[in-house]
C-alpha cells in the first residue's frame, strides 16, 4: 500500500508546500514529478507480481471506510499519468522564460496529479466525486493562466463541471438511498433493474459523459483546451477527460445491471457516431491550430465511447483491449500534438493554421512530432493508434457489425483529411520566408518524445494486453 499511497500524497503534499514556499515550487514540482515515475513504475511491477490489491484506509469497515483497489490497468494509468506529469512539467519548464507561466502553474498541476493518481485507486462512488470535482476545479484554474482571453472559457468550463458534479451526485444519492453503501465492490451485483436505478445510472453516466466531453455534450471542451496554455492543454486532453471515462467503465461494467447494457449500449454507439463524424468534421474546418487539435479530441474519444458500446453489447475482449489501448494511444498522441502546436503557434505568433504554411523548413522538429502523432490519429501502423483500431475492427468483424466498419472507414478519412491538413501546408514550398526568429530545440524535442512512444507501442502490443488481461 505504500507506494500506491506516496503517489498520492507526494504531489498533494508538494502542492500545499508550494502554497506556503512559492519561491521553492518549480524545485518541489519537478522533485515530485521526478520521484512519481520511478514509484510507479516500482508499482506496477509490485502488481503484476502479487496481483490485484485492495486497501481499506483508516482500519474502518467497508461500509464507512475509503476502499482503494489496484489492478494492471489502475497501475499503467498510475505510470501513464506520471510519466506525462514530468514531460509537461519539463516542457513548462523549457519554455517559462518565453511564454512566463504564472507560478499558479506548478501547485495547481500538482494538485492535478494527485486527484488523478486517487481516481484511478478509488472504488467507491463518492470519493470518485471527491476526485472529480477537485480534478474539474484545478482543470478550469489551470485553463485561466492563459490571462483574459482564457476567462469565458473557463466560466463555462466551469459551469458545465458543476452540473456534471450534480447530477453524478444526484445518481449517487439515489443508489445510496436505495442500497445504503457507496462502495463499488459491496454494490456490485445487487442492483436491480427498476426505475430507480436506471434514473439514477442515467444521472451517473450524464455527468460523467459531460466531464468527459463525449459528444454531444463536448461543447465546452474545444474553446477550453484552445484557450488553455499548451503545458495544460496536453495534460486536459491527454489525461483529464480519461478520468471519466474510466469511472464511466467501471459503473457500467461492474455496477450497472446487464438487463440496461443493451439500451445503454445503444445511446453509446449514438454518442459515438456523432463524434466521430461531426468532430472529425469540424476539426477539418476550424481556421485555428489549437482548436483543430480539440476538435479531434472530440472525435478520437469517439473510439473509445464505440469500444465501450460494444463492451456491454458482445462483451469480447477485443473491445476491452480496443478500449484501453485507445486510451493510451490518444493520451500519448495528444500530449505530442498539443505541445507542438503550442510551440508553432507561439513562436510563429499566430493561431490560424494558415500561418503553418512551410513550417517543415522553419520548424522541422515540432511539424515531425505533430505528424508522426497525428499518424497514429489516423491509425497509421504499427502505430498505437493502429493496435487499439485493429482490436475494434477485429471485434466488429467477429461480430458481424459490417455498419460500424464502414462508420471506422469514414472516421479515418476524416482524421487524415484533418492532419494532412497541416501537413500538406507545413511542406509547401510555393512561398519560402527566411524566419526572423529561432525556436527553441528541446521543447520540440520533448513534443516529439510522446509521439515516438506512440509507435514504440507496436513493440510493446502483447505486453501490453496481457497487462490488460486480454487474449486476443
Amino acid at each position: 500500500m505504500f507506494p500506491a499511497l506516496l503517489l498520492v500524497t507526494l504531489p498533494l503534499s508538494a502542492a500545499l508546500l508550494m502554497l506556503l514556499w512559492p519561491r521553492f515550487a518549480r524545485s518541489l514540482h519537478v522533485t515530485v514529478a521526478l520521484l512519481s515515475v520511478p514509484l510507479a513504475g516500482y508499482f506496477l511491477q509490485q502488481i503484476l507480481l502479487h496481483g490485484e490489491q485492495q486497501w481499506l484506509l483508516g482500519g474502518w469497515s467497508p461500509l464507512l471506510a475509503i476502499r482503494w483497489q489496484a489492478d494492471s490497468l489502475s497501475a499503467l494509468l498510475l505510470l501513464l499519468s506520471a510519466l506525462l506529469h514530468l514531460l509537461v512539467s519539463g516542457y513548462a519548464l523549457a519554455v517559462q522564460a518565453r511564454d512566463r507561466l504564472p507560478a499558479a502553474f506548478w501547485p495547481l498541476s500538482s494538485l492535478l496529479l494527485a486527484s488523478l493518481q486517487a481516481l484511478w485507486l478509488a472504488r467507491d462512488l463518492f470519493n470518485w466525486y471527491v476526485c472529480l470535482e477537485l480534478l474539474g476545479m484545478v482543470a478550469v484554474a489551470l485553463v485561466t493562466l492563459s490571462g483574459d482571453k482564457a476567462l469565458k472559457p473557463a466560466l463555462n468550463y466551469l459551469l458545465f463541471s458543476l452540473f456534471a458534479s450534480l447530477c453524478y451526485l444526484l445518481g449517487v444519492a439515489l443508489l445510496y438511498a436505495g442500497y445504503g453503501a457507496l462502495d463499488l465492490p459491496l454494490l456490485a451485483g445487487q442492483l436491480e433493474a427498476n426505475r430507480l436505478n436506471a434514473m439514477a445510472l442515467l444521472l451517473i453516466t450524464l455527468g460523467l459523459m459531460l466531464k468527459a466531453a463525449c459528444w454531444p455534450l463536448h461543447i465546452w471542451l474545444p474553446a477550453a483546451h484552445a484557450a488553455a496554455p499548451a503545458a495544460v492543454s496536453a495534460l486536459l486532453s491527454a489525461l483529464v477527460v480519461k478520468g471519466p471515462l474510466f469511472i464511466l467503465y467501471l459503473v457500467w461494467t461492474e455496477l450497472a445491471p446487464q438487463a440496461f447494457w443493451l439500451p445503454a449500449s445503444y445511446l453509446f454507439a449514438l454518442a459515438a457516431l456523432g463524434a466521430l463524424l461531426f468532430g472529425g468534421i469540424a476539426a477539418l474546418r476550424t481556421p485555428y491550430g489549437k482548436s483543430l487539435v480539440a476538435y479531434s479530441t472530440v472525435a478520437q474519444l469517439g473510439y473509445a465511447t464505440l469500444a465501450l458500446a460494444f463492451v456491454l453489447r458482445f462483451n469480447l475482449p477485443e473491445f476491452v483491449a480496443a478500449l484501453w489501448l485507445f486510451v493510451l494511444a490518444h493520451a500519448l498522441a495528444k500530449a505530442a500534438s498539443f505541445l507542438a502546436m503550442g510551440e508553432l503557434q507561439q513562436t510563429l505568433g499566430s493561431k490560424q493554421v494558415s500561418a503553418l504554411k512551410g513550417a517543415s523548413q522553419t520548424m522541422p522538429l515540432a511539424m515531425f512530432a505533430f505528424a508522426v502523432a497525428g499518424g497514429s490519429l489516423i491509425g497509421l501502423p504499427p502505430s498505437g493508434g493502429f493496435l487499439a483500431k485493429w482490436a475494434l475492427l477485429l471485434g466488429l468483424w467477429q461480430s458481424q457489425q459490417y455498419f460500424w466498419l464502414l462508420v471506422l472507414a469514414v472516421a479515418t478519412l476524416l482524421a487524415a483529411a484533418y492532419v494532412f491538413r497541416v501537413v500538406v501546408l507545413a511542406f509547401d514550398r510555393a512561398e519560402p520566408t527566411a524566419p526572423d526568429f529561432a525556436p527553441q530545440r528541446l521543447p520540440q524535442y520533448l513534443a516529439l518524445l510522446p509521439a515516438l512512444a506512440v509507435w514504440a507501442m507496436a513493440l510493446f502490443s502483447m505486453p501490453l494486453l496481457t497487462l490488460l488481461k486480454q487474449e486476443l
